[in-house]
């Protein structure tokens, strides 16, 4: 793992919308993050964290999207592709775990093809719906939240999440 100096992860702020989505754009476009108007990342700011470069440059981003009570997933974790491996993505993720704990989360979930990386975080793929008990699961049918209809594998969904891995991890 290369080492990058003075890296801030810190929370988004407005000014930062056009760094995260020039930071999502390419791999939108590769179909591994799924592509969003401005307003949506506007409107979910307060769920990101960004990682700033020494130059003030977001260098990477990753948002915690609350779908219930106990349940999380983390979204948009993405790296500036010439700094990948130099651990921002890790720092991301940690500090979006972290900030499950403090909010009172006790299971993140991700849709991801990044298997390894979210496995060394202490993810394990999800075998089965059983992550939420009925109940919940008729409850989170009720959202309209593009997320949450991937959480629950809805058809509607599929041609989106094509070769995705659903993940999650338990505190």
């Amino acid at each position: 793992m290369t080492s990058v100096p003075a890296i801030t992860i810190r929370r988004a702020r407005t000014s930062d919308v056009p760094g995260i989505r020039a930071l999502v754009a390419p791999l939108a476009e590769d179909r591994i993050l799924v592509a969003k108007e401005a307003v949506a990342y506007y409107e979910a700011l307060q769920e990101f964290r960004v990682a700033e470069d020494a130059d003030g440059r977001i260098v990477g981003c990753g948002a915690l999207h609350v779908m219930w009570e106990d349940l999380a997933e983390v979204r948009t974790l993405a790296a500036d592709p010439a700094l990948r491996g130099s651990g921002i993505g890790h720092r991301l993720l940690e500090q979006l775990l972290a900030d499950a704990v403090e909010i009172g989360v006790t299971r993140v979930f991700c849709l991801t093809f990044e298997v390894d990386f979210f496995r060394r975080h202490g993810f394990d793929v999800m075998a089965n719906q059983s992550a939420v008990d009925p109940e919940v699961y008729s409850e989170l049918l009720r959202s309209s939240d593009e997320g949450v209809a991937e959480f629950l594998d809805l058809a509607r969904v599929k041609p989106n999440t094509l070769g995705n891995t659903r993940m999650i991890r338990s505190f």
